[in-house]
């Protein structure tokens, strides 16, 4: 039995436990902030919001070095990392994601601190690298390809319902959200998608007689930009 507990001790214990030096603090934290800080630049440069917030990029430097120090501490110690499991399970985060691509953000942050924390500085540098540029590529992919989505609002008078419809016609997916009647005067509210370039399309509404107002809003999904 003894030689099986001590089976046990060098080949599992002695592996899983590794200790904490300075050097290994250091580098793991290093590593973690300044990939993060790559992971920061693609967000800024890929960022599609009107706000741009900064806190929220503090918090991935944060995140990242955070579970840096979690993972060296989990691998230092059998028994802390059953602890800090068991803390961990009982935490809930319940802070609202605006935006999809906030949460993959995230999830890379957690990432680079787990590969810093467990000691792959070099595969995680390749690693990270080649994520941010193949999806700083996908990006200026889709942007090349993909059309926006606008909310056009036209106000006009019933004398001009069919001069308008006929316009609606010459456009490619349009789709009626709302149309409101005040005494002469209609509101119709269509969501169109277009290419930023062709956005000259819309000046044509406003040269039809007994247009009073055009405007045109640019949104993603039901998130107004």
């Amino acid at each position: 039995m003894q030689n099986v507990l001590d089976f046990f001790r060098t080949t599992f214990l002695t592996e899983f436990e590794s200790a904490m030096t300075g050097d290994r603090i250091a580098s793991g934290l290093l590593v973690s902030f300044f990939l993060t800080l790559f992971a920061i630049l693609v967000y800024r440069v890929t960022y599609q919001g009107t706000s741009f917030s900064k806190s929220f990029c503090f918090s991935l430097i944060l995140l990242s070095m955070v579970t840096s120090v979690v993972i060296m501490t989990v691998t230092s110690n059998l028994a802390l990392s059953l602890g800090m499991v068991g803390a961990l399970s009982i935490i809930r985060f319940r802070t609202a994601v605006k935006d999809p691509s906030d949460t993959i953000f995230m999830f890379w942050s957690i990432t680079i601190g787990i590969m810093a924390g467990a000691g792959l500085i070099y595969i995680s540098l390749i690693t990270n690298i080649a994520l941010g540029a193949l999806y700083m590529l996908v990006f200026l992919i889709a942007k090349k390809i993909h059309s926006t989505p606008y909310l056009l609002v036209i106000r006009y008078k019933k004398s001009a319902s069919e001069a308008v419809e006929d316009a609606l016609r010459t456009m490619k997916k349009v789709t009626v959200r709302s149309r409101t009647i005040r005494n002469d005067e209609i509101e119709l509210c269509v969501e169109i998608t277009m290419k930023p370039e062709n956005l000259s399309q819309i000046d044509e509404f406003a040269k039809i007689e007994g247009v009073t107002d055009v405007s045109a809003v640019s949104y993603r999904g039901d998130t107004v930009m």
